[in-house]
Parts: structure tokens; sequence; C-alpha cells
């Protein structure tokens, strides 16, 4: 190659754009709950970030795990990525915020999400514990030069998904929708699948929620969830509509032996769903 061709090259080189890159990286949140006894909690929280250091500005989307029934396995979840979906969420354009929450993982603590025995259950505790979390990742990605805050997403799996309701009941600020991926609470598929503890009470939670909710919300579960059944969420869903809340509800087909897990194992079901549901939404 001659010094004129290397010259050349260089200078194509140095005009050519960057290629995009995923950035992941961990912020540590300082955040206070009240239990279910009433108890203050304060705990710095981990929230895993993924942006993509191409885009200047992004839309937000805030992520909640879900609640393993053992101590144990909420110790071992580590902390809580959901790789896949995000660089999935990613990939359509969203600044993504992964937060471990207290009782979890790496931000350890107390169990804040305790909500009593199955026949004395008190839930709105938890998920307020929960949503309070999510409130302090809203603030702190609404505060952050790549994102735009003035449009997001709230999004979870399971107790997750539960927790995006109970954000939709607040109608935050930049929150333009939320979606629920099989959201509940009291579930046990080993010792009594599909028959959750004290459904009434839940769906007396989501029509209280309905009844303050102003944003759209999207509800996604399997026919086969063992969980919360297949009846179940449609009668939460029924609540939360009838008392004024706007959403929409999708039930998968059955997927494996239990349809609860479909957010990571069963992506290409929902995806079609969900697009649509953001295409609507403006995004």
């Amino acid at each position: 190659m001659n010094l004129r061709s290397a010259i050349a090259l260089l200078l194509l080189a140095l005009v050519q754009p960057c290629a995009a890159a995923m950035v992941e990286e961990v912020v540590e949140l300082p955040v206070t709950v009240k239990d279910m006894y009433g108890k203050s909690v304060s705990r710095p929280i981990k929230v895993t970030v993924f942006r993509d250091d191409a885009l200047p500005r992004a839309p937000f989307l805030i992520l909640n795990h879900g609640r393993a029934m053992k101590p144990e396995d909420r110790e071992k979840l580590g902390r809580a990525r959901y790789t896949d979906n995000s660089k999935y969420f990613l990939a359509k354009g969203f600044a993504v915020f992964v937060p471990t929450r207290i009782g979890y993982g790496v931000t350890g603590g107390d169990d804040v999400e305790y909500s009593g025995t199955c026949g004395g259950k008190q839930y709105l505790p938890g998920y307020e514990a929960a949503a309070e979390q999510t409130r302090k990742v809203l603030d702190h990605a609404r505060s952050l030069p790549y994102v735009d805050g003035s449009r997001g997403l709230v999004i979870g799996q399971s107790y997750g998904g539960a927790t995006a309701i109970t954000i939709a009941a607040d109608n935050p600020q930049g929150v333009i929708a939320t979606v629920n991926f099989a959201g509940g609470g009291g579930g046990n598929p080993i010792d009594s699948p599909e028959r959750p503890c004290r459904p009434d009470l839940l769906e007396k939670m989501f029509a209280g929620y309905g009844a303050t909710a102003k944003i759209h919300t999207l509800w996604v579960y399997s026919e086969n969830d063992r969980y919360f059944g297949k009846e179940r969420p449609r009668e939460w869903f029924k609540a939360f509509q009838d008392a004024g809340g706007k959403g929409e509800f999708v039930q998968l087909a059955a997927h494996g032996k239990d349809g609860h897990p479909s957010f990571t194992s069963n992506a290409a079901a929902w995806k079609p769903a969900f697009e649509d549901f953001l295409r609507r939404n403006g995004f």
C-alpha cells in the first residue's frame, strides 16, 4: 500500500460514524420504604442500566423482577439484569433500568415485600414498597442527560408486573404506559397450582388501582400460568377496567409445563402484541 492510499483509508476511518455500543453500568440509589408492619427500612438498591451510547437521548424503560417463594432463591437472584430482554428493549430505542429491590440478591436487606400468611394476606404494603423503589429509579432516570424524561414505560414480570399496575395508579410524570407480564401475588405452583392466596384481595387491590389510573396498561398472561391459573388474571383485569382503568388483556397460548415465565421463555409469543402496543402509544 502506498502513502496516498494509506492516507485515504485513514481519512475514511475518521469520517465514518462510530458504531453503536451497548453500555452496561451499575448505580446505587438510596431508598426508604415501609413493610407491612409499618417499619421503615432504608437501604441503597443496585440498579443495572443498559444504554446505547450512540443515542443522545432515549425514552426510559424501568423493568422490575419477580419474587421467588424461598428466601434462599431471592438471595440467589444476584444482580437483576434480564439481559436478553434488556437488549431487545435497547434495540427498540430505550434506555433500560433494572433495579434489584430490597430483600433480593446484591441489594439484600429485609424482606419488605412479605405480605403475611396465605389466609391473612396484606398485599398493598408490599406492592407499595416495590413501587416506591421504582419511583426512585424513575427520578434518577429523568435526571440523566441521555434520557428523555417525558417519555417512558414501566414494565414488570410477576410481582414486578403487579408493581407496574401499582405505578399506573400514580400516573407519574413521563410514564406513558405500563406493561404487566404475569402479575400477581400469593401463587404457589407446587403446593396449590393455579390457586393463589386470597385472590379476592388482589381483585380488590386492582380495582383500587383502576379507580385512579389514567395511563394505558397492557396485561399479558399465559393460559397455563401455574401461579394464577387462567381465570383469575381476567377477573383482576376486569376489576381494574370496571373501576375506570385503561387496559388491554392478552392471553398467550399454553407454553411448556408452566407459562408463568413466558416473559423470558416465550418472548416470540408476546412481542407482536407488545410492539403493537408500543406503536399505538407513540414509541
